[in-house]
């Protein structure tokens, strides 16, 4: 009798719930702590008109949702993509949480997103619906309530005609209101890199604890948007060989290795697909290849049960948002697979976004080596307390983190008598 597989749960807000659950149940923490964390705080769904090219008006629909504020003001990115949800949103707030708490930040976390696809709109169009969105969500954000970052296809530029917004409606420049903006308006220098960055530091730490060189260690990455395309530069400054990259329309592989600025120039003027003498391969194939680190740089739920067993990679660092299942997580821990979290590895992103809301709110910049030596200091740090913690309960690395977070959030609710 052939056996029936159960469908694996890819919903992002269960998942998020289950780590909680796991991570909670080994540190023993008390059930109505784990209830208030299981769920956000406040989630806004919103409506707004936005007025198109051609004299039509079009409404969009957005969210924001807030998890926890009791470290601090809650943070995190709004994304602009056809397939936002509601529950992703949600989940996606929840793990800014435990980012936050992981590298030590006083926030809480938070998320947005509206239902578009910003490559069918015009810059006008994409300028007013950036405009519409934080009007419609300025009631409950603020430099001392909510701040928001980019996320998945928004840039500085949106952050700074959100920014423009945000203080129109409220009569004074408030530049602290949002990170990830234009340098000239109150941007952190250093910050477009962050992400990338902050990964690239996790990576090196965990090639400490095996001995490896650089030298001797193949990548790949899918995704080639902001986060893949910068790791794949500092990874090629440091040594490494990296050996496939992709993006939406497929990937690229050679084992001798990609010339990363050549991949660059191809996708800003054609396709990376046009690499000469590299072979084309899908996104499902990049992730299956046999490479020493493979860094899933693009969206959630890339790595399931189904293909968890046919990873081949020794190290996997997240430098997206939720790219494995707890599904998947259990094959690789099996497996001997080492999961650099995206709560750790893709921490830098908001690390930075923290210095960039200190200098707006002292109106004081520092210098990009600044900015990068103390994003250093706080991956590495986080990256040791992780394997420190992930090793005295022997659990792998994504639960330690999620204990060092549950752990500090519930001392601040403890703290402010929430619980």
């Amino acid at each position: 009798m052939q056996k029936t597989v159960e469908k694996e749960n890819l919903n992002p807000y269960e998942i998020v719930q289950r780590q909680i659950d796991a991570a909670a149940a080994l540190l023993q923490l008390p059930s109505h702590a784990v209830e208030i964390l299981k769920r956000p705080k406040r989630v806004l769904a919103v409506s707004f008109p936005v007025k198109m090219d051609d004299g039509s008006v079009r409404v969009f629909e957005g969210f924001r949702s807030q998890h926890n504020d009791a470290v601090g003001p809650t943070k995190g990115g709004i994304r602009f993509h056809p397939d936002v949800t509601m529950d992703e949103v949600k989940a996606l707030s929840m793990w800014m949480s435990f980012k936050c708490g992981v590298v030590g930040l006083p926030y809480g976390g938070g998320k947005g997103g509206v239902i578009c696809d910003p490559h069918e709109l015009s810059p006008g169009e994409l300028e007013r619906v950036s405009r519409g969105f934080m009007e419609a969500i300025a009631d409950i954000v603020g430099p001392d309530t909510d701040i928001p970052a980019p996320d998945v296809y928004t840039t500085p530029q949106i952050m700074g005609w959100m920014m423009d917004t945000y203080s129109r409606l409220k009569g004074a420049y408030s530049p602290g209101v949002i990170t990830g903006k234009p340098i000239a308006v109150g941007g952190s220098k250093g910050r477009n890199e962050a992400t990338a960055r902050g990964c690239v530091f996790t990576i090196l730490e965990a090639l400490k604890d095996s001995g490896r060189k650089p030298a001797e260690t193949t990548v790949a990455i899918q995704g080639f948007g902001n986060a893949g395309r910068i790791a794949a530069r500092l990874l090629t400054e440091l040594g490494f060989r990296i050996v496939a990259v992709s993006d939406s329309r497929g990937g690229i592989y050679d084992r001798a290795g990609l010339n990363i600025p050549k991949v660059g120039q191809l996708k800003d003027t054609s396709t990376i697909l046009d690499y000469p003498g590299a072979t084309v391969i899908t996104n499902e194939q990049l992730l299956e290849l046999e490479v020493d680190i493979l860094i899933p740089a693009a969206l959630e739920n890339v790595i399931t049960a189904e293909n968890a067993g046919r990873i081949r990679a020794k190290w996997i660092a997240e430098a997206a948002n939720g790219p494995t299942t707890p599904d998947a997580d259990a094959i690789l821990r099996e497996k001997g697979v080492v999961v650099i979290p995206d709560i750790l590895a893709n921490a830098g992103g908001v690390t930075v976004s923290y210095f960039e809301w200190v200098q707006n709110l002292m109106h004081y910049y520092w210098s990009e080596q600044e900015v990068n030596e103390k994003l250093q200091t706080a991956m590495v740090n986080a990256y040791r307390a992780v394997a420190e913690l992930a090793k005295k309960y022997n659990v792998d690395l994504r639960t330690g983190a999620y204990m060092i977070s549950l752990l500090r959030i519930k001392e601040a609710m403890e703290a402010r008598g929430w619980i």
